[in-house]
C-alpha cells in the first residue's frame, strides 16, 4: 500500500475524532514511525523459499531412487542385453561374405 497515502488517510480520520486523555503521549507518533519503519514484502522470497523445499525433495526423492536401484538384485538372464543385440546388428553386414565380386 502507498504508505504517504494511508499517512494521510490516518491522519484525516483521526482528526475527525475528539481528543481522548486516555490516549497515551505520543501515540500517534510511535503508529506512524512504525509503519515508515515497515519494509515493503519482497516477492522474491517466497519463491526461493518454495524453490528450495522442491530442491529439498528432489535430493529425497533422488536418493530413494538410487537405494533402490542399488539394492535390487542383479538379472541372471542376459538374454535381453540391448548392448549385444546392437553390436550384432552393426556387425552382421561385415560378417557377411562379399558376393558382389566377380568370379
Amino acid at each position: 500500500m502507498n504508505l504517504p497515502e494511508l499517512q494521510k488517510k490516518l491522519i484525516a480520520a483521526a482528526r475527525l475524532q475528539p481528543p481522548d486523555d486516555r490516549v497515551p503521549y505520543a501515540f500517534e507518533k510511535r503508529i506512524m514511525a512504525q509503519l515508515a519503519a515497515r519494509s515493503a514484502t519482497d516477492h522474491w522470497v517466497f519463491w526461493a523459499r518454495g524453490l528450495w523445499r522442491a530442491a529439498a525433495a528432489c535430493v529425497a526423492v533422488a536418493v530413494v531412487f538410487g537405494a533402490v536401484s542399488l539394492l535390487k538384485p542383479a538379472a541372471p538372464d542376459n538374454s535381453n542385453d540391448l548392448s549385444q543385440d546392437f553390436e550384432n546388428t552393426l556387425l552382421a553386414s561385415a560378417d557377411l561374405p562379399d558376393n558382389s565380386s566377380p568370379p
